[in-house]
């Protein structure tokens, strides 16, 4: 269907508005995308562009990813509550409103707090399991006295993973993200 539309639409050389939730509409069918939350446009541009380096949790959530929002410091990014997010910063200046993003597949989940290289060790409580092709993806939630704003991260893992680890809703885990894979730029 989506190669139909997209070969109408050309061949008419037409401006159309699709109204869609999905990335894979938007990437085949659009060269640029309005992104609305609450009834007010918090993103537009290339879809390319802001489905890459979203601005808002709700885009990132359309696009995929993982998104934390702060405010750029010399040494990462810096959430509401204080605590360090380590990344590559691209186009943000120290002293302003940024965003972290990382894709749920660079997220490893550990039962007990990790030792090592990554960075970006965060406490959660698991939300959600949901079976997502070949993966699984487990979905955060705040543990008691934790940051809020994990809440929704997502973790991709083998359903092996899950099995090893041995998990269910309401259990404790430690997200764990290395710094090379987590992207800092402006936000919207």
């Amino acid at each position: 269907m989506r190669g139909l539309l997209r070969r109408v639409i050309r061949d008419a050389e037409q401006t159309a508005v699709l109204v869609t939730h999905s990335a894979l509409d938007a990437l085949v069918l659009a060269d640029r995308v309005v992104v609305l939350t609450a009834g007010r446009v918090v993103e537009e541009g290339p879809v390319r562009e802001v489905l890459a380096r979203p601005r808002s949790a709700f885009t990132a959530r359309i696009a995929g990813l993982d998104l934390v929002p702060g405010v750029r410091d010399a040494a990462g990014l810096r959430t509401p509550d204080g605590l360090l997010v380590s990344g590559r910063a691209e186009g943000v200046e120290p002293g302003e409103a940024a965003v972290a993003v990382f894709p749920p597949s660079a997220v490893a989940v550990h039962a007990t707090r990790p030792t090592g290289s990554p960075r970006n060790v965060l406490p959660v409580r698991l939300a959600a399991i949901e079976p997502r092709g070949d993966v699984v993806r487990l979905r955060a939630g705040a543990v008691p006295g934790g940051p809020t704003w994990v809440e929704g991260l997502a973790a991709d893992v083998t359903p092996e993973a899950v099995a090893d680890l041995g998990v269910e809703p309401g259990d404790d885990l430690w997200f764990a993200v290395k710094a090379t894979e987590v992207a800092i730029h402006a936000a919207g």
